[in-house]
């Protein structure tokens, strides 16, 4: 993989809204001895922290080919081998665990991408949706709760060029407010139109976990708009969510004549302990075969209003996806971290990020 900056000290803009710090953070990255997660990896890897038997015990969720696998161990340099995740029944299609957030009983709530076949399209790319699952033995086995988001009907496009999608949204992070009200979900939109293609917004209460399938709100530009119940042909009910206004808009395709894209997506989100701020590492693909431009970060000082997120300001060249950092501290995660983690691309990390306001 290629860095030219590597080692360099990026001073990133500040335009992070009213709660911005006097100085924008800085990010340094600095070589780290390999370490590589015990599975393939193929989507955000979550990692979560309990307490067994008066021992801490690390778990790691990781994903390829559409199977998630769960390892485990005593720290992050010490995970055993994965075993294949057992969710049933199966949702269908293939399934990408991508987050999970412990609830204070000790149920886990776990967030995936799948990926169905676009039959409509006579092809075998397909089109992504975001779903949710529920955990009370750790992790072990998950019960899916359903479908938590999905593009509107009729937003793909069979003639694209894209080597993967031709329509749909996926490729997510989430958090948990400070105050578990709200569940945001930060993810990729793929839709045929380009001004509804790039990062998008979603907001769960948090009090409908257990029952979210039409729950979601999506962020258009100053509102949260809710999803609708529809009544088919059949008398069944199906629910349609908005189409986001993103808040990273794709400026290049993903569908169209031109091979080329230029587009950001794969968002991971965690809350910075140090800098007291929440960060987001962003792909950016330069083409439709999802060619790496660059990884990119952003800032904000709170979850509720997404226009308060900062442009996002290049960090380092590379051909790897999938960057996410995993902390340092004994609570450290994907999605907490301190002035220092551990930065991951897909699976592997040999850098560390180093903030400084």
């Amino acid at each position: 993989m290629a860095c030219a900056a590597c080692s360099s000290v990026l001073v990133l803009s500040a335009g992070i809204g009213a709660q911005a710090p006097a100085t924008a953070p800085r990010v340094e990255l600095r070589a780290a001895p390999l370490l590589k997660l015990t599975g393939d990896v193929d989507s955000n890897s979550p990692a979560v922290w309990e307490d067994v038997g008066g021992r801490r015990r690390l778990t790691v969720v990781t994903s390829w080919g559409g199977q998630p696998s769960t390892s485990r161990g005593t720290q992050l340099a010490a995970l055993g081998q994965p075993t294949p995740t057992v969710i049933d029944p199966w949702p269908g299609g293939g399934v990408w665990i991508e987050a999970i957030v412990p609830d204070v009983d000790g149920t886990w709530y776990g967030y995936y991408h799948q990926e169905n076949f676009a039959t409509m399209c006579g092809t075998e790319r397909v089109i992504p949706r975001i779903g949710a699952v529920r955990s009370r033995d750790a992790g072990l086995t998950w019960q899916p709760l359903g479908t938590i988001l999905e593009a509107p009907p009729g937003t793909h496009d069979c003639a694209t060029l894209n080597e993967y999608f031709v329509g749909g949204v996926g490729d997510f992070s989430v958090q948990l407010d400070p105050s578990s009200r709200d569940l945001y979900v930060f993810y990729s939109s793929y839709l045929r139109s380009q001004h509804r293609q790039g990062v998008g917004v979603a907001r769960l209460a948090w009090a409908d976990r257990d029952n979210p399938v039409g729950k979601a709100m999506v962020w258009r530009t100053r509102t949260w708009a809710p999803a609708s119940i529809v009544t088919r042909a059949d008398e069944s009910l199906r629910v349609i969510y908005p189409a986001a206004v993103p808040i990273f808009p794709t400026t290049q395709s993903w569908h169209d004549e031109d091979p080329a894209a230029d587009g950001f997506w794969g968002p991971s989100v965690h809350w910075n302990t140090y800098l007291r701020l929440y960060v987001m590492l962003l792909n950016r693909a330069s083409d439709e075969t999802f060619k790496q431009e660059g990884i990119y970060i952003s800032y904000a000082p709170r979850l509720d209003d997404p226009r308060l997120w900062s442009a996002p300001a290049r960090i380092m060249g590379g051909d790897e996806w999938y960057p996410q950092v995993i902390g340092l501290e004994r609570d450290g995660t994907d999605k907490r971290a301190g002035q220092t983690a551990r930065l991951f691309l897909s699976g592997t990390s040999s850098y560390y990020l180093r903030f400084t306001r």
